[in-house]
């Protein structure tokens, strides 16, 4: 049997993120990405015209809370899950987006391997109620857990390639006081922009690198990284 795409749509109006996400799509052979939204209004018009079955879902957006799309009957009626992204910390939004069934929760700032592990456990998750017809207690257990499961405490180098990494973290150590965005370390290293973010966030992962907002006067703030001190 055929393996089926499954397509996604990206709810985010933080353009570098919205991107990063879109990289770990394109990268997934199970994956792809109908769409990109910067609001809830955007959001329902890409949910009505690609109706994607998962949607990665940021909750501060500018004219509204994500949170409240996962009760919008385009989304109940859709058969579409929800990854709920969000700086939102508070128990009650949590609670909420537990209540109204969204697949995962996922703190920002996001970590790479934390939503790559989301992503991969998400296909598994709908590659089983594809095939299953007929489920026993067995089979349901294994759905649940698919939801709940404990992420691997691996080193997440799957894709690393060494002289690559010693070449970004030999960046960071030779200024180990400055904040680099991803184009400043696409300049100085000669890497795409693709395979910069994940390394980036690799390095973030291993805890070799720190992540940090840096606001400007206009426009989204900027992911920035940051050599994390030696103790």
């Amino acid at each position: 049997m055929q393996p089926e795409m499954i397509d996604v749509l990206i709810v985010e109006d933080e353009n570098t993120l919205a991107q990063l996400h879109a990289d770990l799509i394109g990268e997934h052979p199970r994956l792809r990405l109908v769409g990109v939204a910067s609001s809830l209004a955007e959001a329902r018009v890409l949910m009505k015209s690609k109706q994607p079955k998962l949607v990665l879902l940021d909750n501060y957006l500018p004219d509204g809370k994500g949170i409240t799309l996962i009760s919008d009957p385009l989304v109940l009626h859709a058969n579409c899950s929800v990854i709920f992204i969000t700086a939102a910390s508070d128990m009650d939004t949590c609670s909420q987006a537990i209540r109204n069934g969204a697949f995962d929760y996922i703190l920002k700032p996001v970590s790479w391997k934390r939503l790559s592990q989301s992503l991969e456990r998400f296909v598994q998750f709908a590659e089983q109620q594809r095939v299953w017809k007929i489920v026993d207690q067995q089979n349901v257990d294994s759905l649940y857990q698919l939801q709940a499961k404990n992420y691997r405490q691996d080193n997440g180098s799957k894709g690393i390639e060494e002289k690559t990494l010693a070449l970004v973290q030999r960046m960071f150590a030779e200024a180990a006081q400055r904040c680099f965005s991803v184009d400043e370390v696409v300049s100085e290293t000669g890497l795409s922009k693709t395979t910069t973010r994940r390394y980036l966030e690799h390095c973030v992962d291993a805890g070799f690198l720190a992540v940090e907002m840096q606001y400007g006067k206009i426009g989204h703030p900027r992911r920035m990284y940051r050599r994390v001190a030696e103790s």
